[in-house]
């Protein structure tokens, strides 16, 4: 094993003759770090070694005092603070503490405190802060209070904090801008930007001047809190007073501006930035990549990406927080490969992923119900000697979900608790959901219960998760329960969550319960947003009344709701299904989408394509058509459908097999209505060879296709006379398990019946006898008549001992009524 440790010193310089007691200080302040590297494992480290004042530097009289007590340690702070930090949380510090003979040196106490406070041991340090207090050589310094508060600060302990700055003036410490510093800082962490406003006022009055730090201190306290309009305020009187903004008060205003969701602002005054030349670092390019990803500029936001990466022109590089951004940007787009792989670029580039970029790659998994991959990437976090937070845990949860297994989104939440992880009101609403996605609305009713019996208060988005458990179960009488249940709980709902109540009585059928509902959003001020729209105008569609559906444009122009694509869609297909005369205003709604910058996406083209073949418009409905190719636009099976039709209907039959050999080449899939199409546009042009060969083709679709459809398919083979094709494509629905029933039978009899196929007929009624299915006194009728007349004398008695034979064996109806 090759390994290497180097004891790093100051250079000479720095050693120059100094006076004794100056000499004696700095030696034992200075921190000498130690390097060690193993080159076989790819492994280095780096401590930082502070001695303080040890034996020789301690005033005679307690020199004498340990001198001869073998229970007396000369340690450097260093290693009293590694025995600290090594005791058990019920061990007492006083053990160690009392057997150091640096502790009559009260210059070792703040180096002491400094030393644990940057192990991050908040309880430890408030342990050997009170023991300190209790010695007779403790002198109250401000450097001890100004550590314990930052202390503070970093943990989010503000009423310690502020308690230590109450502390101090009482033993006579004179809080200076440092100490305001800290404690400013630690009401900005906890988000109480007024604490923090009354603080700089004290502050004032106290006649210390505000440093830079202060200032910046104070606009990210008012910032963090999403009062950015404060942050502002307190930027320009900082510049009043004479103190100049540095990058770091620039990245705090963008910050500001971000916490406070005024993303535009932001990069407004990142243009300003750049006009006053100020060179951004690393943290203002992640602040503008947030931004840009926030606003759906994804492509600039990757620009800004690649562009710090430019190892040629890049003035500063992305770290782990970067890679992180670009991650959940591709997740957002569900674009888990690229997600994926700029993971594995960060990890190229020498940097290590925090649980947050861990969690990232586990959320874009879990979003697409990836759960395999998920569990291992969260294996990965634990190989990796990382701990899975509460995120990670309800990620990998979440991901159990969406695949379709509630039953391991249990165990994951169960193992959570296991390993003492508390889980959070996120993870109980994916467990709700991942009941409720799944059918199981009992279940998901179940966790809502136990979330409130384990002390979390369930939100609107617990509402609004089962609210669409209700949806998919189909039972209406849970909706209003649910609704009730908010209610009583103080739970005001949002938006969404009165969205996914009017989804659910529209899937109901319960159109009048989703109409008053969405009256009383107008009455508690619940402003209605395009999804509220589209919801109501698709339910309104789905039960045939597009009048009522397209009344409630009136309301989003009166509410100033902006139209989006998917409400000019739902309006879109209202109108298509109307009468012949509704198609004007369809062509004015798809010309005013385009106006308002909607690109027309498929079921949009498909509903005008609809509007066009019910005014017998064939001719737009073919330009249509092209204008949607021309517009990249991928056209799915029921634009092509809806195509076909027009080219039947318009007397262009022979176009709808160019339009099929298009759908093979682009991978469109066939439905049944496409099916039908073609087979019309065979039986037009007499293309039966065609139609033949299709009935091949389309033998994988059929346990697909919906019966009515098939019995289409055979009467359209059986009225042109192809008797053999029809019962050839009768086989094969037989052959594919597809459910038939006495109308494809009535079909077959018809058209056999047709061409005198007298055998076949009969045969047909005893398939229907082996079928359990019930052939009517019609069918028996017509082929008595069909003997009298035209079997003739030869054949006719044959056809009447073949129906006794049936009788015989007990085939229903009464052949005494066929005669």
């Amino acid at each position: 094993m090759a390994t290497v440790t180097h004891l790093v010193t100051p250079p000479e310089s720095s050693r120059a003759y100094r006076p004794r007691a100056a000499a004696k200080t700095s030696e034992a302040l200075q921190e000498k770090k130690s390097v060690y590297v193993n080159y076989d494992r790819g492994e280095h480290e780096v401590s930082v070694r502070v001695s303080g004042f040890r034996k020789a530097d301690i005033a005679r009289r307690y020199r004498v005092r340990v001198e001869n007590d073998r229970f007396q340690k000369d340690w450097s702070v260093t290693e009293v603070a590694e025995r600290l930090v090594a005791l058990n949380r019920w061990e007492e510090v006083d053990g160690v503490l009392n057997s150091w003979v640096g502790r009559f040196a009260r210059k070792n106490f703040p180096i002491l405190i400094s030393e644990l406070s940057r192990r991050g041991c908040i309880d430890l340090c408030v342990n050997v802060f009170s023991w300190m207090k209790n010695q007779k050589n403790y002198c109250a310094r401000n450097d001890i209070y100004n550590t314990m508060i930052r202390l503070h600060a970093r943990c989010n302990r503000v009423d310690q904090a502020r308690g230590l700055f109450f502390e101090m003036q009482k033993w006579s410490c004179k809080p200076d801008a440092e100490t305001y510093n800290a404690l400013i800082n630690a009401h900005g962490r906890a988000g109480q930007w007024r604490w923090a406003m009354n603080l700089m006022d004290d502050m004032l009055r106290a006649a210390i001047a505000p440093s830079r730090t202060t200032y910046n201190n104070l606009i990210n306290a008012c910032g963090s809190s999403g009062n950015w309009r404060e942050a502002l305020e307190v930027c320009k009187k900082m510049t009043d007073n004479g103190v100049g903004p540095d990058l770091v008060t620039h990245n705090i205003v963008l910050s500001a501006y971000k916490s406070g969701r005024q993303y535009s602002k932001a990069l407004s005054y990142f243009e300003l930035m750049k006009g006053a030349k100020v060179r951004p670092d690393t943290t203002t390019f992640n602040i503008i990549i947030y931004c840009l990803s926030k606003l759906g500029e994804t492509s600039q936001a990757l620009d800004v990406f690649n562009s710090m990466r430019d190892k040629k022109r890049a003035e500063c590089r992305p770290d782990v927080v970067t890679f992180t951004s670009i991650m959940h940007l591709y997740s957002v787009r569900g674009e888990v490969e690229s997600c994926r792989a700029v993971f594995e670029a960060m990890v190229a580039e020498g940097l290590r992923p925090n649980i947050v970029s861990y969690n990232a790659l586990m959320g874009a998994y879990a979003v697409h119900g990836m759960s395999e991959n998920a569990l291992s990437v969260f294996q990965e976090i634990k190989r990796n000697g990382m701990v899975p937070d509460v995120v990670s845990y309800t990620c990998l949860l979440n991901s159990y979900g969406r695949s379709g297994q509630p039953g391991k989104a249990k165990e994951v939440f169960l193992m959570m608790r296991k390993e003492r992880r508390k889980p959070n009101v996120v993870t109980y609403n994916a467990l709700i959901d991942a009941y409720g996605s799944n059918g199981l609305l009992p279940e998901a009713v179940g966790v809502f219960r136990q979330m409130e019996q384990d002390g979390f208060k369930p939100n609107v988005v617990s509402v609004c998760t089962l609210l669409a458990a209700c949806s998919r179960s189909g039972k209406k009488v849970n909706v209003e329960t649910v609704l009730s249940a908010a209610e009583a709980r103080g739970i005001k709902l949002n938006t969404a969550a009165y969205n996914s109540a009017i989804g659910s009585f529209i899937n109901g059928a319960e159109l009048e319960k989703a109409v008053a509902l969405y009256q009383t959003m107008s009455r508690k001020n619940v402003k209605a947003d395009s999804v509220t729209f589209t919801v109501l105008i698709s339910g309104w569609c789905r039960m045939s009344k597009y009048s009522e559906a397209v009344s409630y444009l009136k309301d989003m122009e009166e509410l100033g709701v902006p139209m989006t694509k998917e409400v000019y869609s739902s309006v879109l297909c209202a109108y298509s299904k109307q009468a012949s005369g509704q198609v004007t205003e369809a062509e004015s709604i798809f010309k005013q989408m385009k106006i308002d910058g909607c690109k027309p996406d498929v079921i949009a083209y498909t509903s005008m394509l609809h509007a066009y073949n019910a005014s017998e418009k064939w001719e737009k409905a073919c330009e249509l058509f092209l204008e949607m190719e021309a517009n990249g636009v991928e056209p799915d099976s029921i634009a092509c459908s809806a195509l076909m039709k027009a080219f039947n209907k318009g007397g262009q039959p022979s176009n709808v097999f160019i339009l099929m050999d298009l759908m093979r080449e682009k991978e469109v899939p066939f439905t049944g209505a496409v099916f039908f199409e073609i087979f019309s546009a065979c039986n037009t042009l007499q293309e039966w060879k065609r139609a033949i060969d299709l009935i091949q083709m389309m033998e994988p679709y059929l346990p697909s296709l919906s019966i009515g459809l098939t019995n289409q398919m055979l009467h359209l083979f059986g009225k042109s006379g192809k008797v053999e094709a029809m019962m050839k494509l009768f086989y094969k629905i037989i052959a594919s398990g597809v459910g038939i029933n006495l109308k494809t039978y009535s079909v077959l009899l018809e058209h056999l019946l047709a061409v005198g196929n007298w055998r076949k007929y009969i045969e047909v009624l005893e398939w229907m006898s082996d079928g359990g299915i019930q052939p009517s006194t019609q069918m028996y009728r017509d082929i008595i008549s069909f003997g009298e007349r035209s079997a003739g004398i030869e054949f006719e008695p044959v056809i009447r001992q073949k129906l006794a034979s049936l009788r015989n064996k007990g085939v229903g109806g009464d052949l005494s009524k066929a005669h």
